[in-house]
């Protein structure tokens, strides 16, 4: 069962449409609320809370839940919170997808914090736990200023002219107001899910870098060169022939013993899928990422000369 921790501030489109678009498995949903400035904000949180809780179930039939944040601006107490209810989901059998786009950056860095230290400390749930934002299509404060600066201007001619100001540009200055008013009542100050690459959401990986041994690396950057190998042995073969060694078995199982130790069970650098008999090989996107951060490491090895494997 899939639950999806959602931090509710002044967002609804972004909270909600990538999950629908990207047609996302969702069982169940945790709405986090917590008092946010003015009670003017507070209301109007609440109000976005009780829409998305009857859309979530209207629309992708989740189960819902609301769940307070004391204090949002308390990052300790949040990260306690969090820490609690990511482990108490895991341990419910569920997979946690943690949604930071919304709410104070003090609640989304807690919470996108305390996935990182479970993953860490829960090497067995690493698949399991996901954080993700979404970006918005339009950020409706800025059209919302722009019509105040349209009105300013409206209202200043008003009072510094003796001459009568057309009536229909009024008019069209309060129709395009109460329009926007409407629209941010709908929807917050966000509109819509941005889609980036092929999916609404940008998922952010929760585990930190390791030390990866020298071995390690060849593999992982044959891998960042490649893409993906049908088969360790296919990716065992390529890996001999770059280095000036024989295709062995002994080399084979060096390779199948490295590949598991940075796989899914291991350092989480590799994710293999299989197909078969063999095993489809290729960079997890914590890996993708720890090849891109070290790729300039590589090119100065490669003007040092060789380093030892092992």
């Amino acid at each position: 069962m899939q639950t999806h921790i959602v931090p509710v501030g002044f967002d609804y489109d972004r909270l909600i449409a990538p999950l629908i678009r990207d047609q996302r498995e969702v069982d169940r949903v945790v709405l986090l609320k917590g008092a946010v400035g003015s009670q003017a904000n507070v209301e109007y949180s609440k109000r976005l809370t009780m829409k998305l809780e009857q859309d979530f179930q209207n629309l992708l039939g989740a189960e819902t839940e609301r769940v307070l944040v004391e204090d949002v601006y308390d990052y300790d107490a949040a990260f306690e919170q969090a820490f609690d209810l990511i482990g108490s989901e895991l341990d419910g059998g569920n997979e946690v997808w943690v949604n930071v786009s919304a709410m104070p950056r003090t609640v989304s860095f807690a919470f996108a914090a305390a996935a990182h230290s479970i993953i860490v400390e829960r090497d067995d749930d690493r698949e399991e736990v996901h954080t993700y934002y979404t970006a918005p299509e339009k950020y409706l404060e800025t059209e919302l200023a722009e019509e105040l600066r349209n009105q300013v201007d409206v209202l200043s001619e008003i009072i510094n002219s003796n001459k009568t100001v057309d009536n229909s540009r009024i008019k069209e200055r309060l129709d395009s107001a109460e329009e926007l008013l409407a629209e941010f009542d709908e929807r917050g100050t966000t509109i819509g899910a941005k889609k980036i690459g092929n999916s609404h959401i940008v998922e952010i990986p929760v585990a930190s870098f390791r030390n990866v041994k020298p071995f390690e690396e060849v593999i992982l950057f044959k891998l960042g060169e490649e893409g993906e190998f049908k088969s360790v042995s296919e990716l065992a073969k390529a890996l001999a022939k770059e280095l000036g060694e024989e295709y062995t078995d002994s080399f084979r199982s060096k390779v199948i013993y490295t590949v598991d130790r940075l796989g899914q069970n291991g350092k989480g650098y590799i994710k293999q899928e299989r197909h078969g008999k063999s095993h489809r090989t290729r960079l997890s996107q914590l890996g993708s990422l720890w090849v891109r951060a070290h790729s300039k490491d590589k090119q100065q090895q490669s003007t040092l000369g060789p380093t030892e494997q092992g």
